[in-house]
């Protein structure tokens, strides 16, 4: 399994950004896939997922209605559209897969299941 994030940047307050997570390796059917950040002194938060098998996804409170996840299985691509982000939002976002035997997202449990390296979005005021 390969993950490899782009798009992050800087972006002002209130303004967009999509996330692209290029993945290789695996079947989509199998895995659930998420992103999850990581702020400095914060814990992780899993920000959204989706199923792979069903496309049922599920987010965070925080983010529930600006960031929606979506994914184009022809190119192996993974999203995540940012809108109406706010300096809260700055963190180091991460794509994760992990087999969907183990639920509809992947588990912070278990380091989240694979990972790329991720991608630094920095909001700001």
């Amino acid at each position: 399994v390969q993950l490899e994030e782009s798009g992050g940047g800087n972006v002002q307050a209130g303004g967009s950004l999509r996330l692209s997570c290029a993945a290789s390796g695996f079947d989509f059917d199998d895995y659930a896939i998420g992103w999850f950040r990581q702020a400095p002194g914060k814990e992780r938060e899993v920000v959204s997922c989706i199923s792979g098998r069903d496309g049922v996804t599920d987010y965070a409170d925080s983010v529930k209605g600006r960031f929606t996840i979506f994914v184009d299985n022809a190119k192996r691509m993974v999203y995540l559209q940012m809108n109406s982000v706010k300096p809260e939002d700055t963190a180091v976002y991460y794509c994760a897969v992990e087999s969907i035997v183990f639920g509809n997202c992947p588990r912070p449990e278990s380091n989240f299941g694979y990972r790329g390296q991720g991608t630094q979005v920095t909001v700001y005021s």
